[in-house]
């Protein structure tokens, strides 16, 4: 077998000078700490903990809304949404006057990171389990000898399109249904299976956070799926894998007392005191349903064509008054919460953790969640794990103690370990 490629590569302003060994960035979704503390506490993660002794963990901050497509694109481009353009799972085209799901690279303004590591040499792989973002991964990457493919269709996978077939052999299980823990778990035993045969180097798997929105962090069920997870990094860590483990964003109940979505419908709220005219639109929307049923911690709203600077400031007030809402913001939007601007509305509205933005009523289906609700989107689901399963270099340990964000994990884990 020839030697891993240690040819450096730079991508979005990034210098990478990767080490001649597997380097594997997983990305948890929806796992906020609390999930993983669950886990160790029922001495459920052994290989988490090892990481945790003989590398770093720690917190980093996410990328705002902290929904998937916005962090999972910052975290594969290394670079805030300002630049990688992806601003939620949906938004409002104004130009073409439709609502947009995100989920096609053509949305992409920057390279992510794999095709500059094909062509340094690395054998680049990306498993997701939601195929919903295979198509931003594998921008660029099939045509250099990559592979891209979902767990949710891993046996529709062609090497012509995906770059690998026979994936249900290679991993040895069947396609998992998505609304299953094993969705996830598929991922990184795929992960596994392809650092194994040496198919692959360079890996990104990035999981579901369906168990996430079904169960708090110390159900028995969400623990033993976190066991599960632990068993597959010790696998990974056991072929030589440098492991950098990350999330894309929290979770929280966002339930009243007696169990019920807590909800503030924002269209129609503005609707009874501002009258018609009002666009809200949440960016958590996507076709997982029973997730989430498109109810998030975040909503952008499009005011209505005639609204003048003193309706403006009116609806400010209310929105900025209004209980369970914990910031608004205007046009400024674009520069605190590192948005692009041409992808946003008149106003960013952000709920309080135990709480959720809809639109109306109508246009939530709530028999589809299963179980209570529990979803993200806000500041409250912004600080996420961040783990090294190797000791930091001194520069990088500091910056670790200052303000990491999540999509600064490719760059800890290729350039920021002491390697042995």
């Amino acid at each position: 077998m020839p030697p891993i490629s240690t040819q450096a590569f730079t991508v979005n302003g990034r210098a990478f000078h990767p080490p001649g060994r597997p380097v594997v960035v997983v990305c948890l979704d929806g796992s906020a700490d609390e999930y993983l503390d669950a886990a160790v506490a029922r001495g459920r993660m052994p290989n988490l903990q090892r990481s945790s002794v003989a590398g770093y963990r720690g917190f980093a901050r996410g990328a705002m809304p902290s929904f998937t497509n916005v962090n999972n694109s910052s975290i594969v481009t290394g670079a805030p949404p300002s630049v990688h353009g992806i601003s939620g799972n949906f938004f409002y085209d104004a130009a073409s006057g439709q609502e947009v799901m995100m989920n096609s690279a053509k949305f992409l303004r920057c390279e992510t990171i794999f095709p500059s590591a094909a062509r340094a040499g690395r054998k680049v792989a990306v498993v997701t389990a939601k195929e919903k973002l295979r198509d931003i991964f594998a921008s660029g990457l099939i045509e250099l000898g990559g592979i891209a493919f979902s767990s949710e269709k891993a046996n529709q996978a062609r090497q012509e399109t995906h770059g690998v077939a026979g994936v249900e052999k290679l991993v040895g299980h069947s396609t998992p249904p998505i609304y299953s823990g094993e969705a996830s778990l598929y991922v990184l035993r795929a992960g596994v299976a392809l650092v194994k045969s040496r198919g692959a180097d360079f890996l990104y798997l990035t999981t579901t956070d369906f168990m996430q929105h079904k169960f708090a962090p110390t159900a028995p069920e969400v623990v033993e799926f976190y066991a599960g997870i632990d068993a597959e990094i010790g696998r990974l860590l056991d072929l030589g894998a440098i492991v950098g483990i990350t999330a894309d964003h929290g979770m929280n109940a966002k339930q009243k007392p007696d169990g019920s979505p807590n909800v503030l419908y924002l269209e129609s709220l503005l609707t009874e005191k501002f009258g018609a005219g009002f666009r809200v639109i949440l960016p958590i929307t996507d076709p997982y349903v029973a997730h989430h049923g498109a109810l998030g911690s975040f909503a952008v709203v499009h005011l209505p064509p005639d609204v003048n600077a003193r309706r403006k400031f009116n609806i400010l007030h209310f929105l900025n008054h209004l209980p369970g809402v914990t910031e608004v913001y205007g046009r400024n939007a674009a520069e605190k919460l590192e948005l692009p601007a041409d992808r946003l509305g008149d106003l960013v509205v952000i709920a309080g953790r135990d709480v959720v933005l809809g639109r109306a009523p109508a246009y939530h289906d709530l028999k589809a969640l299963e179980g209570g609700l529990r979803s993200h989107g806000g500041r409250y689901e912004e600080m996420v794990p961040f783990i090294l399963s190797e000791a930091l270099k001194p520069d990088y340990a500091a910056k670790a103690a200052g303000d990491p964000r999540n999509f600064d994990i490719f760059d800890f884990t290729v350039n920021g370990t002491l390697r042995i």
